[in-house]
């Protein structure tokens, strides 16, 4: 008989444990291993069987354990302690407080994003993205940073996995409770629900609850459309992660950006909590927050062209795909009817914000809104997430600032970084303090050159075995769910081997990230993994999203080959991948397996969070890898860069993947010396955790965004807001002049001289230029020499700049502008002159998008 509704009723802790409802809806337990281990000790069989979850272990305990545990002075004892020390974990000055509060750093920074992966309890996330974003919060709690982060509440978030016994992947979407998760509800001081609203076409509105997770220090508000006052549509717009598409995805969108800025208002007048003053948004799918903004700004008095120049200023874009497809483009009309049609806009003009997401460049599709392009249009800063992603975004998005060389972009890179506390064992923990580490997993590279080999060996044996057990009990259950008998599965216990060299493989299961790389040579495959003196295994996972029949096909592929009874034992496909499993499997491969098609990996951090616990990487050069791989802590596959067919070049980096397993990685794994230890292998983990592990941090991550993104536009914004927005005011004047009239803009003529026939390295070359401004003013413009190696097509590459200063003015707009440039170095040498706009609150030169060229 099914429930014809269903609520979650919260437990009444007695007053000695009331501190425990604080510390079961503050998520710094979910990285915070003290706190852990209480929760686990009020009944270890229920913590373990309640995946972890500490409000509904609080919610199982019956009153008379309740009572039980009550009147147990040491129990009452630690949970006061336990208070005490998140409280002062929550109060106390940390690097923020110290070092970039007093210098003026902003007292309140919004970071939007789709999904947060904080915890498998709250299961808001599907993949790197979210991620990534939980551990953005979580460093920058630990930091204190002062981030509110924005999302919104999915009904059933993420699908669950499963596999039919053909291998197809199968999934159901659990409903999730908000009253039996780690949330508490905005409320107004009446008790009511606290509620948000848009408008939506054909007079209809879509209204919000918001909720707040705690992580650590940093508040995640998330709305939640499932509320009373919607109709049936607006009610699941928030059902589900990444769900449905066209005008769903879109009230998605809409709900998060511009939703998202309304729940940071109400936030504010509820709490008193600063107004953000930088607004992070994490990829695409938040980009409507700058149009909530810009309709703001223009209620207030500002022009639109003020109001786009004050919200650029404070905003931050971070770009996550160097692949198209993973673009957010919504249909142009379908953006007209919601944000014109729907009243939303007020005065706004529908026109100018139709522009910001057009795609007018070469090759650009005019019927399209694109969200990323709208996300670098309202963004002074942007950011890959890699070093290569960087380079490859600034050639991806080049069009939007037609006339500058791809190097030119104004799109930087920040690494991506993982929260050590998350992905750490507590382990290797306790291992690397003993050998002279800090407590802190965040810092404890300095106990890796003391480790003792023996020591770390056995650590390696334990957490290997761990994953072995954990993946023996899944394969387990999804083989009794694909529909077989106990009867058939007593291989199952010999599935793995605690002593086998391990490879890890899990991720999202797109094409390029190629999942069956590795069965481009099933038979050779089958050689490694059952060879006689050094076997290899292979522990996979992953999701392919439901609406993608090509991903799921490469995971029937994966999942068929790993049933076949001549290699189960060494294979194993975990269906569910999520970051309970992930939090076993990291610490148990001895190596972590990347091979996408390169440069299509955008960072990639998994690698990052194996290294943490001592295993070494096996990686195409893509990502992070291609930066931080040093030839010591790893493997890099070769590439075959340049072969056109996709079958040829896959057929060559399989062979490479092959080899480089068969002659380097399990020989070095299989080389013991006399005392039974692989000492090269050793050495290579010792030096991974000495010099990878402090790159790899997410509070590393978080540092290089408040000093490379945050405080720069936090003073930006500032200065434009000034005075009533004097700032974005006269930069919106000059903008527009300068636009009006930059066809007058010319270099008519240029001269060189201070060298003779043979240059030679150290000489001079005075460069004159004579330029006509037209209406435009010496002080609106910057004169440059571009200046560097020229290649056969006399392109210039490698280039550098220096502005050369006004030497004399003349009739009609005429001026000659001179310098010097130093030859440094031989070969072929050239340069040109150019001239671009320049104010001094522009964040880039190439940021008007205009240049003029001799």
């Amino acid at each position: 008989m099914r429930a014809i509704r269903r609520f979650t009723v919260r437990t009444a802790l007695p007053e000695q444990l009331a501190p425990l409802g604080e510390l079961a809806t503050n998520l710094r337990w979910s990285w915070h291993a003290p706190t852990q281990d209480l929760f686990a000790s009020l009944d270890p069989q229920t913590w373990q069987s309640l995946r972890h979850d500490p409000v509904a272990l609080l919610g199982s305990l019956s009153p008379e354990r309740l009572a039980e545990l009550a009147a147990d002075r040491a129990v009452v004892e630690a949970v006061t302690a336990a208070q005490a020390d998140l409280r002062a974990y929550l109060t106390g000055e940390r690097w923020y407080q110290q070092e970039v509060a007093p210098q003026g750093g902003p007292a309140a920074i919004a970071y939007f994003s789709p999904e947060f992966g904080i915890t498998s309890v709250l299961p808001q996330y599907s993949g790197g993205l979210g991620i990534l974003a939980g551990d953005h919060l979580k460093a920058a709690s630990d930091l204190g940073v002062p981030v509110v982060g924005v999302g919104l509440l999915y009904k059933a978030g993420y699908f669950k996995q499963a596999f039919s016994r053909d291998g197809w992947q199968t999934e159901t979407y659990p409903v999730s409770d908000p009253d039996g998760l780690p949330l508490t509800q905005l409320r107004e001081a009446d008790g009511t629900p606290a509620v948000i609203s848009l408008p939506l076409p054909h007079g209809r509105t879509l209204l919000a609850h918001v909720w707040k997770a705690d992580v650590g220090r940093v508040p995640l508000l998330l709305l939640d459309s499932d509320v009373t006052g919607n109709d049936e549509a607006a009610a699941g717009v928030t059902d589900r992660l990444y769900g449905g598409g066209g005008d769903h995805r879109l009230q998605q969108e809409l709900l998060l950006g511009a939703g998202g800025v309304r729940a940071l208002r109400l936030w504010s007048r509820l709490s008193g909590a600063p107004e953000p003053a930088v607004y992070h948004t994490n990829e695409g799918h938040a980009g409507f927050l700058g149009v909530e903004r810009i309709r703001e700004l223009t209620a207030q008095g500002l022009t639109f062209d003020e109001a786009v120049e004050a919200v650029r200023a404070a905003t931050v874009f971070t770009t996550h795909t160097p692949v198209p497809a993973g673009i957010d483009r919504f249909g142009r009309d379908a953006v007209s009817e919601h944000l014109g049609g729907s009243g939303f806009l007020g005065d706004v003009p529908l026109d100018r914000v139709l522009a910001l997401g057009a795609e007018d460049y070469a090759g650009g599709d005019p019927s399209v809104f694109n969200m990323a392009v709208m996300g670098f249009r309202l963004a002074q800063r942007a950011n890959g997430v890699s070093a290569l992603h960087g380079e490859v975004s600034r050639g991806m998005f080049s069009g939007l600032w037609p006339g500058f060389d791809a190097q030119e972009t104004p799109i930087t890179s920040i690494t991506n970084g993982v929260h050590a506390p998350t992905w750490v064992d507590r382990k290797v923990v306790e291992l690397l303090a003993a050998s002279g580490g800090g407590e802190d997993p965040s810092d404890q590279s300095g106990g890796a050159a003391g480790l003792d080999g023996a020591e770390l060996w056995a650590l390696r044996g334990e957490l290997r075995a761990q994953l072995v057990a954990d993946a023996r009990r899944r394969v387990r259950s999804s083989w009794l769910r694909r529909g077989a008998s106990p009867a058939e599965l007593a291989w199952v216990a010999d599935a793995l081997d605690p002593e086998v060299l391990t490879i890890g493989f899990a991720r999202r299961v797109p094409t390029y990230k190629r999942l069956t790389l590795m069965l481009r040579d099933p038979e050779r495959l089958k050689a490694l993994l059952t060879h006689p003196t050094r076997p290899v295994q292979l522990v996979i996972a992953g999701k392919s999203h439901p609406a993608d029949d090509s991903g799921k096909r490469l995971l029937q592929r994966m999942v068929q080959f790993a049933d076949d009874a001549g290699v189960r034992h060494r294979i194993v496909v975990l269906p569910n991948y999520d970051i309970r499993m992930a939090q076993t499997m990291y610490p148990g491969v001895d190596v972590w397996l990347n091979n996408p098609l390169r440069p299509l990996e955008a960072c990639g951090t998994s690698g990052m969070k194996a290294a943490l616990n001592g295993g070494l990487n096996l990686s195409i050069l893509d990502g992070w890898w291609d930066e931080w791989f040093d030839g010591e802590n790893g493997w890099a596959i070769p590439t075959a860069d340049g072969v056109e067919d996709p079958d040829r070049r896959d057929d060559l980096e399989a062979a490479a993947l092959y080899d480089l397993i068969e002659t380097q990685v399990a020989p070095r794994f299989y080389d013991r010396d006399a005392d039974g230890l692989p000492g090269r292998w050793l050495e290579m983990v010792k030096h991974t955790l000495a010099t990878l592990a402090p790159k790899v941090q997410a509070t590393r991550m978080v540092q290089d965004y408040v000093t490379t993104l945050y405080v720069p536009a936090a003073t930006s914004g500032a200065a434009l807001a000034a005075g009533d927005f004097a700032g974005a005011r006269d930069l919106a004047a000059w903008k527009g002049r300068v636009r009006a009239t930059w066809n007058g803009v010319k270099v008519d003529h240029v001269e060189s001289g201070g060298v003779g026939d043979s240059p030679e390295v150290g000489d001079e070359v005075r460069v004159a230029a004579y330029v006509s401004l037209g209406q435009l003013s010496p002080s609106d413009v910057e004169v440059q020499v571009v200046h560097g190696r020229v290649d056969v097509d006399d392109e210039l590459v490698e280039t550098s700049t220096a502005a050369l200063a006004l030497e004399e003015s003349y009739e009609e707009g005429r001026h000659l502008f001179s310098g010097t440039v130093v030859l440094r170095r031989s070969g072929a040498f050239g340069y040109t002159v150019r001239v671009l706009p320049r104010h001094g609150a522009q964040a880039s030169a190439a940021e008007t998008a205009l240049v003029t060229s001799a």
